[in-house]
């Protein structure tokens, strides 16, 4: 199927009061979950690979920009590609080229003004190359290995005023906003502030993105839809499937040194993880209809790894942290 734009899979879904769900990529097995996770579930979704992702493959994006790219094309959903926390102008630019349709520029660290003025630089680059530009206004913690953020402390979650100027004044196509998420949590704890969702929805006008969504429990992400979240990013959510997996392979089976021994299994609980997120994402009718099943062996998965390609290890560390995803 031919690469479709993150931009059209967010419109369609804002439309239809759906949420659409954007998986981190790191290494090769993710693409396939992701894309057997989707088919599983009958849904499309965005492929997304950090700037951090990018610095773990040598600050080389073009090997796996070109394999996300061939495992889109195969499969049976639309699919997008996306580059996300990008802080990098060079970065940015060498999207179009990579087959990337969308990026995520994050200048949220930088003081109000800067983080205007440096995104509306982005937004005008993006427009004039057909590249939509996602940007984040407030602090969504847990990037880059750094500690969660207090969700609750004074001057992190996104101001709805100021988020509409901010919309308004650089022109992006979509705003990340920090409602009460973090990134890189490993346990599903995190309580959203349903109530500022639905202030930002009325305030402004592009579609919201919900970051740090591994950590939101499934009552609390059918609710952030139905509030008002349209893209919703998930990456460690598929990083602990993968490592718990491979540690589980591992410990029961020694002798093994066939990496495809262990990846496949890993593929495979990442796909689940997958096609259980985006069963989530119709909102609070998902709950209704029963359309969001708990992850489970009979999901469907990606088949056998035999002859199934692998990078080189790890050397950054544990993958459930490494990347600093959402």
């Amino acid at each position: 199927m031919p690469l479709v734009a993150t931009a059209e899979l967010v419109a369609a879904a804002r439309a239809a009061g759906r949420g659409v769900a954007a998986f981190n990529v790191i290494t090769l097995e993710h693409a396939e979950a992701i894309a057997a996770g989707a088919e599983a579930a009958g849904r499309p979704a965005v492929l997304q690979v950090s700037q951090n992702a990018v610095r773990f493959h040598g600050g080389r994006l073009g090997p796996l920009a070109a394999a996300m790219a061939e495992v889109a094309r195969a499969a049976d959903v639309p699919l997008a590609l996306h580059l996300d926390h990008v802080t990098s102008v060079e970065l940015l630019r060498s999207a179009p080229a990579h087959g990337f349709g969308s990026v995520m520029f994050d200048a949220s660290a930088l003081p109000y003004a800067r983080n205007v003025a440096a995104t509306a630089d982005a937004v005008r680059w993006g427009h004039e190359h057909g590249v939509w530009v996602e940007a984040e206004l407030g602090r969504v913690g847990g990037k880059d290995g750094e500690p969660p953020l207090d969700a609750h402390a004074p001057g992190v979650r996104t101001d709805p005023e100021e988020a509409a100027g901010y919309a308004a004044a650089t022109g992006v196509d979509a705003l990340a906003v920090a409602v009460g998420s973090s990134h890189a949590m490993t346990e599903r704890t995190a309580a959203l502030d349903h109530g500022l969702i639905r202030r930002l929805r009325r305030a402004v006008p592009v579609p919201l993105v919900l970051h740090g969504s591994s950590g939101v429990p499934d009552a609390e992400l059918r609710r952030a839809v139905t509030a008002g979240m349209v893209k919703i990013n998930i990456g460690t959510a598929l990083n602990t499937a993968f490592t718990g997996a491979v540690r589980a392979h591992l410990a029961g089976h020694p002798g093994v040194v066939d990496p495809r021994r262990y990846l496949a299994p890993a593929r495979d609980a990442m796909a689940r993880t997958v096609a259980h997120f985006i069963g989530l994402l119709d909102g609070e009718a998902a709950a209704a209809d029963g359309t969001a099943p708990e992850p489970s062996a009979n999901t469907a998965g990606t088949g056998n790894a035999a002859g199934t390609r692998t990078g080189n290890g790890n050397a950054a560390g544990d993958p459930v942290t490494a990347d600093g995803g959402s």
